[in-house]
């Protein structure tokens, strides 16, 4: 059975043809789009078609042009296509801290370049999303579509959000809910550390629900201030307050089996860790998809308007030499 890409332009034949008919194919038309010298050549004098039938083949040949452009096809079986993935869920620390740009332009923008570099190394990978300071918010379910996860993250707007504390556990859980029912978990968190120097409690819960997390740390030993509406932030006591990289956060990451990674400028960093993900998480799952195989028709009718167009207006006989 013959189906169209393009059905509505069939609906141009109940409007162009009856147009087409009543217009006066003249002289001046072919002069437009040819010079006297190929005419004179091509055209044979008192030999051609009849002016009626010139018209008539003109209209069949561009009703043979519209039905190519609807692009006419035909289905053939559908092929089953399996594919496997690994399931990875990527948190963001969105506290004040990562607003810092003791790196450039900031943390928390250095994070979402990594991100996108990290994406384009992945194969094969659900990937899902969210964002955690005091609190844990959704960005993106577990997805395929890499070019949507990408400008989600791009355009992560928390202007309107409470960015103090960091809380790692709000995140391990808010990755574990994600997950569902998965066995071993990949946790991938872009962060500088927050403030607290024992996740023990943290430790045990991502080992209680096989979360295996991978931490991006961004910062430097030397730190830098967090800008206010008021100028640098203080502490209660009127002093600027410096933020630093937490190292302590790389004992989250080796105590549940994952990766600890500092950022650097090249991009090596985050492909040794996409590379470490990958290796220990092998793709699993199977997710079976249809793809739709046709044949395309289109070029019939577009031969058969073509070769109409010609013979409506010059004879195939007697060309003069």
């Amino acid at each position: 059975m013959i189906s169209f890409l393009h059905i509505e332009l069939l609906w141009a034949l109940l409007i162009l043809l009856p147009m087409i008919y009543t217009l006066n194919y003249s002289k001046k038309t072919k002069n437009t789009l040819f010079s006297k010298e190929v005419l004179d050549r091509i055209r044979v004098k008192n030999r051609g078609f009849s002016r009626p039938i010139r018209d008539a083949i003109l209209i069949v040949a561009i009703f043979f042009t519209i039905i190519a452009l609807a692009r006419p096809y035909t289905d053939k079986e559908d092929i089953k296509v399996k594919s496997s993935f690994i399931n990875i869920v990527v948190g963001f620390d969105i506290s004040n801290s990562m607003f810092v740009d003791d790196v450039y332009p900031s943390r928390f923008e250095l994070a979402k370049k990594k991100f996108s570099i990290f994406l384009k190394n992945m194969k094969n990978a659900r990937v899902g999303v969210l964002g955690f300071s005091s609190r844990s918010f959704l960005v993106a379910p577990l997805s395929e579509d890499y070019n949507s996860l990408n400008f989600l993250v791009k355009n992560l707007n928390v202007a309107s959000m409470s960015l103090k504390g960091t809380s790692f556990m709000s995140a391990l859980e808010a990755a574990n809910d994600l997950y569902h029912n998965d066995g071993k978990k990949a946790f991938l968190v872009f962060t500088d550390g927050g403030d607290s120097k024992d996740f023990t409690k943290e430790i045990e819960y991502a080992k209680e629900h096989n979360i295996v997390v991978f931490v991006y740390a961004i910062g430097s030993d030397k730190g830098g201030v967090i800008k206010t509406k008021n100028g640098a932030l203080k502490d209660k006591n009127g002093n600027i307050v410096v933020v630093k990289i937490n190292e302590h956060i790389k004992e989250l990451a080796i105590q549940t089996g994952g990766t600890y990674k500092r950022s650097i400028l090249s991009s090596k960093d985050i492909l040794q860790m996409s590379d470490s993900i990958k290796s220990r998480f092998k793709a699993k799952g199977s997710k079976e998809s249809l793809i739709k195989d046709r044949r395309e028709l289109f070029y019939y009718p577009l031969i058969l308007a073509i070769m109409l167009f010609f013979m409506a207006n010059f004879s195939l006989r007697g060309i003069k030499k």
